[in-house]
């Protein structure tokens, strides 16, 4: 089987934001019925990450069948997670803790984790709205790393 991954990274608070979910609507559209079979991953770190999982849901919902699979990737146990496992896990299919993150030191957990998550990735889908900040040194490293990358912030 051909598993084709996307990741999602974005800056904590965004702008437009009706506008970027509309883009990411018809860019899943197109990727879970032109793929054999699409891994996404995703943080739940900013607004972006909430907007994202948001429409992966729908868009799982509305054209998915049986082609994909939705996983939370957190950096290290968080108590949020712990408390509300099952609710969680009601809504992604999987939740795992990204081992290589999970024994970094806390301040750096979250890029650790971003790095690792691009390194997974056939496609990074970013809406990167600024110039500075963690999501966008995340995608400036999945440059580096030659993956295909599609920021929903640029004007089309």
């Amino acid at each position: 089987m051909n598993i084709y991954t996307v990741s999602f990274f974005g800056h904590r608070s965004i702008e437009r934001g009706a506008e970027i979910d509309n883009r990411l609507d018809k860019l899943l559209h197109d990727l879970i019925t032109q793929r054999e079979y699409i891994d996404f991953l995703i943080g739940r770190d900013g607004d972006f990450d909430l907007l994202a999982s948001a429409a992966v849901k729908r868009a799982i919902h509305s054209y998915g069948y049986g082609n994909t699979h939705f996983t939370l990737v957190l950096p290290y146990l968080k108590a949020e997670y712990r408390d509300n496992e099952k609710e969680y896990l009601d809504y992604y299919d999987n939740v795992e803790i990204c081992a290589e993150s999970a024994e970094a030191h806390p301040k750096s957990a979250i890029q650790v984790r971003n790095r690792s998550i691009i390194d997974r990735s056939d496609l990074v889908i970013c809406c990167i709205q600024h110039k500075s900040g963690g999501a966008y040194q995340t995608i400036q490293y999945a440059e580096k790393q030659g993956k295909k990358i599609v920021n929903l912030a640029d004007e089309n």
